[in-house]
C-alpha cells in the first residue's frame, strides 16, 4: 500500500498566470460605488482640489483608498491591491499621488471635509430611496447611536495622550444608523478627539450629533421619529437639554449615572411597581425587573423626561458595584418618548448594544490605527474610513439578502471579496467568470444581478 507524503497536495506555484484577477468579489463593491453614485459625488465635491492637467481625479484617489479600507487595508500604501488590477479598478494613482492628495486635502481648513460629508450625505439618501422597504427609514423611524471608541497608538501622534484604559492613542466619538434585527448599520459621525477627552464631555456630544443628523435626509433632521441614543457618557444636562430643545424636538434615550439621589429612590420602589422586563420576541425577560421614577429626582432636566430604572440578577462571577441594591444590577436610562410601556422602551434602549457590533466592525474596518502623524491628515483618514463602512454596508443593503445582509466585514471579505476569477475578452465586452466550485459564487452573481437592476445615476 502505498504512504501518503502529507495530509495536502503538493502544488508547484509560479507568477507568470495571466488574466487571473485575485479579490473578484470586489466588483460588488465597485458596482455599489457606481449604482449609487457615489463615484460621481466624491468626484465633483472634490474638483476644486484638482490640478490642471492633473492624470488622476481627486475623488477617484480617495473613493480608491476606501475601497482597500474595506477589502481589509489598514494604509494608504495598501491602495496597491487596486492597482494589480487595473481591468476591475481602473488607473490607479501612484503611493506619492496619494500621500500629496492627503496632504492638500488635510490642510483645506477643513473645506475638505465639509465637501465630501456633503457628497455623503447627498447620496445616503438616495441609497435609501434605492433600499426602499429595506431602508433604516422603513418605518417612518431612523435610530442614531453614539459611542466612544478607544484607538490605540503605537508611537508618537499628533493628538495622541494616555486613555482611560491605561493606554495610549486617541477617543474618536462616533455615530451609527441602526439597520435593526435585519441588518448591520451605517457609520455617520466620527469626531476626532484626543486619548485624554472625557465621557461625558456635552460639547463634544453635541458635536458628533450634529455631525450625524448632517448625514440624514433633511425630513430626519428634526423631529420626534428620530431616536438618538447613547450610554452614560451622554447623561449631562447640557447635551440632553440641546436633544430636546425647541424645534429641534428630537427623541432620545439616553443612559444615566446612578447617583445618591436616584439609589435612594430605587430602594423606596414598592415590589408592586417593579415590571418584567421583556426580550425581542416578546417573552418575560427571566430575572429583570423595570420601574419608572418621578418626584424631585427629575428637577432640572428637560420638561417630558422620563427616568427608568432597571434591576436584574447579576451572571454568575460578576461582581456587584456600591450602586447596586438588593444583590440586584441596577443601571438607568431617560427618555422622552411618552405613552409607550416601560418594558418595551427599556428593550430598545438595551438594543443600543448593536452599536458595538458597529464598533468592531469599524476596527476591522481601517480604525483599528490612525496611521499617519498630524491630526488633519487622521482626519481625513476617518472620512475614508466612513466612505468603506459605507460601501460595506450600503451593498448587503441593496444586493444581499437573508443571513448574508448580516454579515460583518471579515465574513465579507473572506466569503465574497476573496473570490478569485478569470477576467475573458470576448468582442467588446469583458466577462468575470468565477470558480463554480466557491462556496459562495451564487451569492456574488445574485449580488452583482440585483446590483445591474438598479437604475443608474442621473
Amino acid at each position: 500500500m502505498k504512504q501518503p507524503t502529507g495530509s495536502y497536495p503538493h502544488v508547484r506555484v509560479r507568477d507568470d498566470g495571466r488574466a487571473v484577477v485575485s479579490q473578484a468579489g470586489s466588483v460588488l463593491l465597485v458596482e455599489t460605488a457606481r449604482k449609487t453614485g457615489l463615484d460621481r459625488a466624491i468626484s465633483a465635491a472634490l474638483a476644486p482640489w484638482s490640478k490642471p492637467r492633473a492624470v488622476h481625479d481627486p475623488g477617484k484617489v480617495l473613493l480608491d483608498l476606501a475601497l482597500a479600507v474595506a477589502l481589509g487595508g489598514d494604509c494608504l500604501a495598501d491602495v496597491a491591491l487596486l492597482r494589480s488590477e487595473p481591468a476591475v479598478f481602473g488607473p490607479v494613482a501612484s503611493d506619492p499621488t496619494v500621500s500629496r492628495l492627503i496632504d492638500t486635502l488635510a490642510a483645506a481648513s477643513g473645506k475638505a471635509l465639509t465637501a465630501i460629508r456633503a457628497a455623503r450625505a447627498e447620496v445616503r439618501g438616495h441609497v435609501w430611496e434605492l433600499a426602499a422597504g429595506r431602508a433604516p427609514d422603513a418605518d417612518g423611524q431612523v435610530t442614531v447611536d453614539l459611542d466612544g471608541v478607544l484607538v490605540v497608538a503605537h508611537s508618537d501622534k499628533q493628538g495622541a495622550a494616555p486613555t482611560w484604559k491605561k493606554t495610549y492613542g486617541h477617543h474618536p466619538l462616533m455615530g451609527f444608523v441602526d439597520h435593526g434585527p435585519g441588518g448591520t448599520g451605517e457609520a455617520v459621525a466620527a469626531l476626532l478627539r484626543p486619548g485624554n477627552a472625557g465621557s461625558n464631555t456635552a460639547a463634544d456630544h453635541i458635536s458628533a450629533a450634529r455631525l450625524a443628523l448632517a448625514q440624514l435626509p433633511k425630513k430626519y433632521r428634526r423631529g420626534r421619529q428620530t431616536l438618538i441614543r447613547c450610554d452614560s457618557a451622554g447623561s449631562t444636562h447640557e447635551f440632553v437639554a440641546w436633544l430636546a430643545q425647541r424645534g429641534r424636538w428630537l427623541s432620545y434615550s439616553v443612559g444615566m449615572v446612578i447617583t445618591e439621589a436616584i439609589h435612594s429612590h430605587v430602594l423606596k420602589i414598592p415590589a408592586s411597581a417593579w415590571t418584567p422586563a421583556v426580550e425581542t420576541n416578546g417573552e418575560v425577560r427571566e430575572g429583570a425587573w423595570v420601574a419608572e421614577l418621578a418626584g424631585d429626582v427629575l428637577h432640572g432636566w428637560p420638561e417630558g423626561m422620563r427616568l427608568i430604572v432597571r434591576k436584574e440578577r447579576p451572571h454568575p462571577g460578576a461582581q456587584l458595584r456600591i450602586t447596586d441594591a438588593d444583590g440586584m444590577r441596577i443601571t438607568c436610562f431617560a427618555t422622552n418618548t411618552p405613552d409607550r410601556p416601560i418594558a418595551e422602551l427599556e428593550l430598545r434602549h438595551r438594543l443600543r448594544a448593536r452599536a458595538e457590533d458597529r464598533i468592531r466592525a469599524a476596527r476591522s474596518t481601517g480604525l483599528r490605527n490612525l496611521p499617519l502623524h498630524d491630526t488633519a491628515q487622521n482626519g481625513i483618514w476617518l472620512e475614508i474610513v466612513q466612505i468603506a463602512l459605507d460601501l460595506l454596508a450600503w451593498m448587503p443593503m441593496l444586493a444581499l439578502t437573508g443571513q448574508a445582509r448580516l454579515w460583518e466585514p471579515r465574513r465579507l471579505r473572506f466569503r465574497l471579496f476573496s473570490a478569485a476569477g478569470q477576467l475573458v475578452t470576448t468582442g467588446r465586452r469583458r466577462i468575470l467568470r468565477l470558480a463554480r466550485h466557491w462556496p459562495w459564487a451564487h451569492e456574488i452573481t445574485d449580488a452583482l444581478e440585483r446590483l445591474t437592476l438598479l437604475p443608474n445615476p442621473g
